[in-house]
This record gives C-alpha cells, structure tokens and sequence, in this order.
C-alpha cells in the first residue's frame, strides 16, 4: 500500500499553531481543590521565651544560618531598606499567605514577586476560597486547566497591567480588591495592592493553565509581565544593606533575580552589600547558584517543608522584633 505524499502533507499541519477556540472549560467554583483557605496557616503572635528557644538552638549548620537571617531581616526592617521575598507558587498552596500578609503588613517584607502560577493560586484562593487543583485525574479528559474565571481574570488584568504600565501583579491586586472576592483577605497580591507595596508576577509563556485559554493574549501578558520585571529591577537597585528571600522557586525567580541584580549593577547602582537565602524543601542549582552563591557574599541554605520552615522564620523574626523593643 503506498503512502506517498503522506509525510509532505503532515510536516505542513505540524507547522500550524492550533486553534484554541474550541476549548471546553468550566467555573472554578465547580472543581474539586486540594488546598483550601480553612488548612491555612494563622498568623499568631510569637509564644513567650521563643528567644530563648532559638538562642538554644546549636550555633552550627542550618540553625546558626537560620539566625543570621532572622538578624539580618530584623536589621534591613529597623534600617528601612528592602525585605524582598521572592516565592513559588508551593508557599500559597501550603497555607502560608496569611503568614507572608502579616509580614507585609507590618512593612517587614516591603516586596514580593512570583511566577504565574502563584498568582493564579493566589487569585483562586481570594475567589472561591481554595485552589490547586487535582491534576492526574483532570489530565485524562483533557480537563485541565480549564477553570473559566481565572482565565478571564488574567486577560482582563494583564491588559490593563500593559494599558497602564502598572503591571501584571499590581493589576490583580486591584482588580481582586476592586471585585470584592470574598476571601480576598487570604490574598498576597490584595493585601500589596491595600498596601500599596510593589508585587510583581513573572509570566513564563506555556507553563501556565491560563495559557492554554482562547482569550488570553500573549502580548498583554508579556508587557505586563515586562513591566514587572522592571518594576522588581528597580527594587533590586536599592538592595544594598536589604535581603532577598527566594522561597519555593526553583527555576523563575532565581534567573528572573539575577537578570535584575545585572541590570541594576550595569546603570550604576551599588548592590554589593546584602543577604541572600533560599529557602524550600530540595536544594536546587538554580537558586543554590544564582541566589546564594553568585550575587553575594551573604547568601544561605536552608532547606526544609515550607509550612514548618516559614512559620519558624516568621516567629523568630517576630520575637527578635519584640526583644528589641522591650530593651
């Protein structure tokens, strides 16, 4: 049987974008979730003698790295200068907002940045209440991804995020805020938006579900998603004497932070002396190379879960705040 000519023909169509708009999708408010903002984490003041629980701890490894941060975060906020905390979309779907609110709210953390997917994370949490979604089994029918309002959402914010050179986070802590969401309370990106704290979104095109939906445009999200690139440019510019904190991202923020700190370096600006640490639950080389080893003298490892690692930090950083208080 011949089959001539069959292979001409489908090297054309495996040339041809595909036409997304027959995509089926669903409410977000009908999928089963995995996380949801009743196992959250509570954002409790620190318990009496946690000073003394941390002063115990062996002055060696992880635990002598953990205090030095603690001290050099508890130093940057007293100082005013720059608490930058950079994080992957795990800290959200481990419960951690209301921790990483807390910490902003009290101008400990004066930045955060985050890949799509936490974003789109934290915009399901302040919309429905919970988020992350069961992959294997939505994978099969081609499912997937296919939540509606999100989609929708992230059209309409990275639009305006492009229209008025606000960028992509900033937009959606506006629009999540200007909405109402009845949980908004739980998101990152509302609470920056309240505070008027910069929060920025790095979009990688193709990693994202919202990607995969017909109405959303790859140029708004690219220049909203550029904008907040320079956005966290200029934050890294003012870095001296501050801390970057990269929790739970181990490709985008790592490489989205060093193309910051070289621009920032290339126009003339000192970037020399500050903290670095990664902090998520496997060592990786990213983050290992381009946030603790490379930009900086200053940089730690300290690897464990993020739901047990955050509160401890948190808690720590708390408790020193308070002893410096009481002297």
């Amino acid at each position: 049987m011949s089959v001539k000519g069959v292979g001409k023909a489908l090297e054309k169509e495996l040339g041809k974008p595909l036409n997304l708009s027959g995509l089926k999708t669903y409410s977000v408010r009908e999928r089963k979730s995995l996380a949801n903002v009743e196992q959250f984490a509570k954002p409790l003041p620190p318990p009496r003698g946690f000073g003394k629980f941390l002063d115990s701890l062996p002055k060696t490894l992880a635990a002598e790295s953990l205090i030095k941060l603690i001290n050099a975060i508890v130093e940057a906020h007293k100082k005013q200068l720059p608490v930058v905390m950079a994080m992957g979309a795990h800290v959200i779907k481990c419960g951690l907002s209301p921790l990483v609110i807390d910490l902003m709210e009290r101008r400990v953390i004066s930045t955060v940045a985050m890949n799509s997917a936490g974003a789109i994370h934290d915009y399901e949490v302040s919309l429905v209440g919970n988020t992350s979604e069961d992959v294997k089994p939505a994978l099969k029918d081609g499912s997937f991804g296919m939540a509606r309002e999100t989609a929708e959402v992230f059209q309409e914010a990275s639009s305006i995020g492009a229209q008025e050179g606000i960028g992509l986070g900033a937009a959606l802590g506006r629009k999540i805020n200007e909405d109402g969401n009845k949980f908004a309370n739980y998101s990152i990106l509302a609470a920056a938006d309240r505070l008027d704290l910069p929060a920025t979104v790095h979009v990688t095109i193709g990693a994202d579900t919202v990607h995969m939906h017909p109405n959303v445009s790859g140029s708004d999200l690219g220049e909203s998603s550029h904008i907040d690139f320079r956005i966290l440019a200029g934050v890294v510019a003012r870095l001296e004497g501050g801390v970057w904190l990269n929790v739970g991202s181990a490709v985008v923020m790592p490489e989205v932070f060093l193309k910051c700190l070289s621009v920032a370096r290339n126009l003339g600006n000192k970037v020399e002396n500050f903290v670095t640490a990664d902090m998520d639950m496997l060592r990786h080389y990213r983050p290992t190379v381009n946030v603790v080893q490379r930009p900086t003298k200053q940089g730690y490892s300290i690897t464990g879960h993020h739901e047990i690692m955050l509160p401890l930090l948190r808690t720590g950083i708390l408790s020193f705040l308070n002893q410096d208080e009481a002297s």
